[in-house]
This record gives C-alpha cells, structure tokens and sequence, in this order.
C-alpha cells in the first residue's frame, strides 16, 4: 500500500495478515507443527520449533506490534506471563521498582510474592502524582509500572509526564494498556518504553482465550524479551493467537460500542441513591478526566462504583443481576459485574493496594443499553 498510513480499523485487519501466498486464502492460517523441516543443519525456512517461533504467533504479534505503533512484539501464554518476563528483564536482583498504587491483584501479587523473593524491593505510589514517585524514589529505581486507566479505580496516569521522570532518573515506565486498548490509547507514542497486554480481555475479546503481550521499540530490550520468551517458553499455543488475532480485527467497532454503553451506565449510576461515589474517566468529575480526555481516544468500557449500603449491600448486588454475569474477567462482548474485594483484588487485602470492600466493578459489554440499564437497577434496589 502507498501513501498515508492506513487508518487502525485497516491494519487492525490487514496488518500482519496478507493472503496465503500459496493457496490465495485470506485468513492466516493455524500452523500446528510443532517443528519445521531443515534441508541441512541449521538451514531453515525461518522456524525451528514452535515454542521459539510460529506462523501464527508471529502474524499476531506483527498485528498487535503495529496497532500499538511499536517495532517488535511479543505474545504470551497470559498476561501475567508477558508481565513476568518484563520484571525479569528491566529489574534486576537487588533493584527497586515503583508500583501504582492502584493496580490489578495479579500484577501485586507477582511483585509481592515472586520477585521480592528474588530480591527484588518495591514501592507503591500514586503514579498520577509526581511528588508521591519522588518521595519512594531509590538510586535502584529502575522501573515505573502504571495502570492507565487502572484497575479497580480507572485511575488516569498522564503517561508523557511519568516518562519524563523516570527517564530523567535513569528509570523505564511500563504501561498496563489492557483497559484502553491500542486503539484508545498509544503509550509508547506518549514516551513510555513497554507496553503490556492482557490479551485475554478487549484483544480477544469474546471470553474464550487467554493470553499476554509485550510492545516495544529499543531493540535491546526486544531481545532480551525474545530471549524470556523463548527460554521460559510461556507462549500461546497457534489457536490462541488464531482467536486473538480474529478479536482484535473487530476491536474498534467493538471498543466504540463498550465507551458508548459505559458512558450512559456511568451517567445513570451518578444518580441512583443506592450509589455512594462512580468511577469513570469519561465523567467531568473524575480527578483525571482532563488528561484522559487528551491522552485517549474515547474513556472506555469499564465503570466502578462504591455502594451506599456498604459491603453486604454490595455483596448482594452482584448477586442480583440478570444480564450482568458475576464473573472475573473482562472486556469481552457480554456484560460481567464483580465484588473486586473478594474477587479479583483478593490479594491485595491489608495491603497498600486493598480496595473498598463496598466496590463493585462492571466490565459494560454490548448489550442493549436499555436492557442493562434496567438490569442494574433492579439489582440496586434489591
């Protein structure tokens, strides 16, 4: 193709997935081998074995690499896995890393519990506020890792100003971008320098895959992820990347969808007496809507809120709806509600990161907004 990129909807499908030379077909084929042939030793057509390489995979991660504007990609097995490899190459035995203080239980859990036994201290900070960072600040600080939007909170980071301090200090940024997606929101583009993925969410999108995915730029650091990936051999299998690369083909029409329901769901919740306090970036009130508003296309598809009657009252809610499925998980196409406290941030109890035991998390699929609107408000009111 010549002239101006083409837009994200049209690499989103194209990228990464030109037609079968061979048979003409359209869609990238399912490479199950688990190895490939050598016409003599060492001499190959590009791939070896699948844990090191694989069609599939790699039409995927030149997808995802592309969408989120960087110069290598890499799928795991899980989010935390493409997590796991990052910690492994950025903070090394004895150093010091900075964790947002409101980020996702599995993401503490793996610091807290893996690798501060390999020796590796951290702190926790409110990552959208600079004086917090400076006041944890170590000469070891060798990584920032942010949530942006964040997870239970959707807490917004202004990533080009976060960047700008750890690299100042000789430190890296890592940013989670699961909730925005590559087409809300471009970290790398904004200074940070790894971007990871739970692909398992918006990626994939329909509840029926997991896997991770690590962005970056510096081709030093590309290789000694590529080394990780390889060496641990937590990569997905060429099914898993087949069912992500289909989901994320639909990415935008579906992430348009999911801001547009969460929006009103947000909206609607401001004004339901059962609701103490409503947590969306799209809402002027919220404390980072302003730099939301600039650094994301759209505000996304996730809402959380504290209610009123406190934690039984809460607790009963998500037991309550219909068309919200009480579930873990999300980003998917249907509509999941959860109790964070006793669900997905159970780790982090009596921790810096625990969260209010009154929250209720909403992943807003694409439902009828009507329908889900409705199905809330039976639940509120018990």
């Amino acid at each position: 193709m010549t002239g101006a990129e083409p837009g994200f909807e049209t690499r989103a499908i194209h990228a990464g997935q030109e037609p079968d030379p061979v048979t003409g077909s359209v869609v990238p084929a399912v490479h199950l081998s688990t190895t490939f042939r050598q016409s003599a030793v060492g001499a190959h057509q590009g791939f070896e074995y699948s844990r090191s390489g694989n069609p599939t995979r790699q039409s995927l991660e030149s997808q995802l690499a592309n969408l989120e504007g960087a110069g290598f990609g890499f799928a795991f097995a899980s989010g935390l896995a493409a997590e796991d490899a990052v910690l492994r190459a950025l903070v090394p035995t004895g150093g010091h890393m900075v964790l947002n203080s409101d980020a996702y239980g599995g993401t503490f859990r793996l610091v807290d519990r893996i690798h501060s036994r390999s020796g590796v201290a951290y702190d926790v900070a409110d990552a959208d506020d600079l004086d917090s960072l400076a006041r944890v600040w170590r000469d070891a600080t060798a990584l920032v890792w942010v949530e942006t939007p964040s997870n239970p909170l959707l807490t917004i980071t202004g990533i080009a100003g976060v960047a700008e301090f750890a690299h100042a200090r000789g430190a890296r940024l890592v940013v989670d971008n699961t909730f925005a997606t590559p087409y809300l929101q471009n970290p790398l583009a904004l200074g940070a320098d790894v971007v990871v993925h739970s692909t398992t969410k918006y990626l994939g999108g329909h509840s029926d895959v997991v896997g991770g995915f690590v962005a970056v730029n510096d081709p030093a650091l590309a290789d000694q992820i590529g080394y990780l990936q390889n060496a641990t051999g937590a990569v997905p299998s060429p099914l898993d990347c087949y069912l992500v690369q289909r989901g994320v083909k639909t990415l935008a029409v579906r992430m348009d969808r999911h801001c547009r329901n969460a929006e009103a769901i947000a909206t609607f919740l401001q004004g339901h007496p059962m609701v103490a306090e409503v947590f969306y970036p799209g809402l002027p009130e919220h404390r980072g809507h302003e730099i939301a508003s600039r650094q994301m296309r759209q505000f996304g598809g996730m809402v959380s809120f504290l209610h009123r009657g406190g934690e039984a009252a809460a607790v009963a809610t998500v037991g309550l709806t219909r068309l919200f499925t009480l579930a873990e998980s999300l980003g998917a196409v249907e509509s999941l509600i959860e109790h964070p406290a006793r669900m997905t941030h159970s780790s982090t109890a009596e921790s810096p990161l625990a969260v209010a035991p009154n929250l209720i998390r909403l992943s807003v699929g694409l439902e009828l907004l009507d329908d889900l609107v409705q199905d809330l408000d039976q639940a509120l009111d018990g």
